[in-house]
């Protein structure tokens, strides 16, 4: 919960980045968080959906199902393929026995709370040295949208468009100002001027 009259935001990573830490993460055995960082920026979730992932999800096969905690919406996600090796090493270095199981519990054995891993998330910025002013729960999301629609080159119209029904968006105008692509074009304006 942030303070009355403050803008509290969360930043993107470059997907690189995003990539480099994952493997970091894995490195360092720190599986689960691996893990979280990796689908959050997969599958642009919101943190209270990722929370609800089990391994069953995840592994039995390519996409899965799920109700979106905010929006009620029924939400199919697609597993890349590529991601779903790295999902299933973790799964056998964590040496999971229940595949019903939630994918992201404590040591404690119980479902992390969004409090907690926005803790774990600062840790982890300062650890790792990540060049990044906000890195929260909500970076992850950022990381995927902001990926869509760099990927999408020329048709990043397009991939907007597309963002803004998977992000339940009212209008494309909200997905750029969600992913900060708004102020960047305005703050653009100011490099056309000459001296």
């Amino acid at each position: 919960m942030s303070l009355k009259n403050s803008n509290v935001t969360s930043d993107y990573i470059e997907w690189n980045l995003m990539l480099s830490l994952v493997r970091k993460l894995y490195r360092d055995r720190e599986y689960r968080l691996s893990l979280l960082i990796g689908c959050g920026s997969f599958f642009g979730l919101r943190i209270s959906d990722l929370l609800t992932l089990t391994w069953s999800m995840l592994l039995d096969n390519d996409k899965f199902m799920l109700i979106e905690k905010k929006t009620g919406k029924r939400r199919e996600i697609k597993i890349n393929s590529d991601f779903q090796k790295h999902i299933k090493e973790c799964y056998k270095a964590l040496s999971i026995t229940n595949r019903g199981e939630k994918c992201f519990l404590s040591r404690k054995k119980t479902v992390y709370s969004t409090q907690r891993i926005n803790v774990l998330l600062k840790e982890i910025k300062s650890k790792y040295g990540l060049k990044v002013e906000h890195f929260s729960t909500h970076s992850m999301r950022k990381t995927f949208g902001r990926k869509v629609v760099e990927a999408a080159g020329e048709n990043s119209e397009f991939a907007l468009i597309k963002l803004s029904e998977l992000f339940n968006h009212s209008d494309m105008m909200t997905t750029r100002r969600y992913l900060g692509l708004r102020t960047e074009e305005l703050l653009e304006t100011y490099d056309m001027l000459s001296f």
